[in-house]
């Protein structure tokens, strides 16, 4: 029998919404969605562990049953990974569109993870490249190199250990898509997992370093993780190609805004800079493609 836990919800709590952002993929391997239940596999300091959640709207009731050496771990931090310890009750719109999607989305919670591996390799392996060309080489490798989740869904995995990781063959990186300098980058945070996984409790300026300590992990990157891993309301993500130009379009109209300008438009929502771009791309106002996505490649092919 699987252990269970719990949980009483805020009002209007979006349970699909609020974790969808640490599903890898329409078909990530570690993430599925089943009628009104989440699935999630994940590799925790104790072990492997699924859990299933479901929330009830009308008794506000989240439960969640867990499988795996993991099991437990995972249901004493279940009301962080929901966002319980997430408050937007602090957040102060100074837009009209902001102010707008605030009310509109008043169950928007930023989940903790507490793990920083299992969100730092897929953004590593997001770097450059299309969501496409990542989430496949996510899939093909968690399925060759993880194990199945415990419990009772089949096609369910959880990522490799870090060990497993540093020992992947190179033709099996270059097989999934994956360059050298992205695969050097995941196999040097392997080696160093300990210490990264150490960022999990620190804030967020001493958790961007000590991510940033590791070559080929940069800002995009460390605020990606960090987002998931800490549920952190102002680890915005600089350097993205697109979102600086949808949040200028948003807030101002105006096309082509850099991360300069981003930054500036987003200094009134310091502390809460990465709720304030949640909301504004929840809000759905963004400029049409002048540019084409980055080509889709075959790394295997060459």
């Amino acid at each position: 029998m699987p252990a269970t836990r719990t949980w009483t919800a805020p009002p209007l709590y979006d349970l699909r919404s609020n974790l969808r952002v640490l599903r890898r993929g329409p078909y990530d391997p570690c993430y599925r969605t089943e009628g009104d239940a989440v699935w999630r596999a994940t590799r925790t300091p104790a072990g492997p562990a699924t859990l299933r959640i479901t929330a009830d709207a009308a008794t506000a009731c989240v439960r969640a049953e867990a499988w795996g050496p993991g099991g437990e771990w995972s249901l004493e931090r279940l009301p962080a990974l929901l966002g319980a310890e997430d408050d937007p009750s602090v957040f102060v719109p100074h837009h009209r569109l902001t102010r707008e999607a605030h009310r509109r989305h008043p169950g928007l919670r930023l989940p903790r993870t507490g793990l920083v591996m299992e969100a730092l390799i897929p953004s590593v392996l997001e770097q450059k490249v299309t969501t496409h060309e990542a989430h496949r080489a996510w899939r093909l490798l968690v399925r060759r190199y993880g194990e199945p989740a415990p419990g009772p869904q089949e096609n369910l995995y959880v990522m490799p250990d870090a060990r497993t990781w540093c020992r992947i063959p190179s033709w099996e990186w270059h097989r999934a898509g994956v360059d050298n300098k992205r695969s050097a980058t995941v196999i040097r945070a392997a080696q160093r997992a300990p210490r990264l996984e150490e960022a999990a409790s620190m804030e967020l300026a001493a958790a961007m370093r000590r991510l940033q300590l590791i070559p080929g992990i940069g800002p995009w990157t460390a605020a990606e993780t960090l987002q998931r891993s800490n549920g952190d309301p102002d680890a915005l993500t600089v350097g993205d190609l697109h979102l600086p130009g949808i949040i200028g379009y948003s807030l101002t109209g105006a096309r082509d805004t850099d991360d300069a300008g981003m930054l500036e438009l987003l200094a009134p929502y310091e502390g809460q800079r990465h709720r304030a771009a949640r909301l504004i791309l929840l809000a759905g106002r963004a400029p049409a493609r002048r540019q084409p996505r980055f080509p889709v490649g075959d790394i295997a092919r060459l």
